[in-house]
């Protein structure tokens, strides 16, 4: 994998190897193909705003954007489907600033709320979305799953980025991650 980082947010404390190391497993996790590419910018609330409303015609900034570029789609659910070829998978946009907040209000470090954001973006750049109930289901299933076994392979490595929560909005369901949206609209 190559996950290119760039931090454009004025943001100094983000561990730019954490992002690259939690984006390249779940990546592979995925059975994405060792040759793709993707990058993790890391912006101002001020850029993320900009996109937010140019992008998704919403105010205000948001926590994660993703901007996919290759259409992909795993294995189409054919079991005799070929696996992904390499390709520059897209863009996943970070606000630190914004996150720091939100990971304040969900009881966990801003580290913590980087990597569940960046997984959330992987899925994103894959084609997973969370419109309807049972996609939106799926995805945070997927998203925590891929999170848990991200913190075992950090044990396993011995690795240590930041200490693995286990408060209630941790590793939340689609309900948790709205309520917390809502929390943050209000604090505004």
């Amino acid at each position: 994998m190559s996950i290119e980082v760039l931090n454009e947010s004025g943001e100094a404390d983000v561990n730019e190897e954490m992002l690259v190391d939690v984006c390249s497993f779940a990546l592979q996790a995925m059975d994405v193909h060792p040759d793709t590419e993707a990058t993790i910018t890391l912006v101002d609330e001020a850029t993320m705003a900009d996109l937010h409303v140019r992008w998704m015609d919403l105010e205000g900034p948001t926590d994660v954007m993703s901007f996919p570029m290759d259409e992909l789609t795993p294995g189409g659910g054919r079991p005799d489907a070929s696996p992904f070829g390499a390709a520059m998978l897209g863009d996943i946009i970070l606000c630190p600033s914004f996150d720091r907040k939100q990971a304040e209000m969900a009881g966990h470090d801003l580290g913590h709320e980087l990597a569940l954001l960046t997984v959330h973006g992987v899925l994103h750049l894959l084609g997973y979305d969370h419109v309807m109930p049972d996609e939106e289901r799926e995805m945070f299933s997927l998203q925590n799953e891929l999170l848990a076994d991200w913190y075992d392979s950090l044990a396993a490595r011995g690795i240590e980025y930041q200490p693995k929560p286990t408060g209630a909005h941790a590793f939340p369901s689609a309900a948790d991650r709205e309520e917390l949206d809502r929390m943050m609209k209000g604090r505004d």
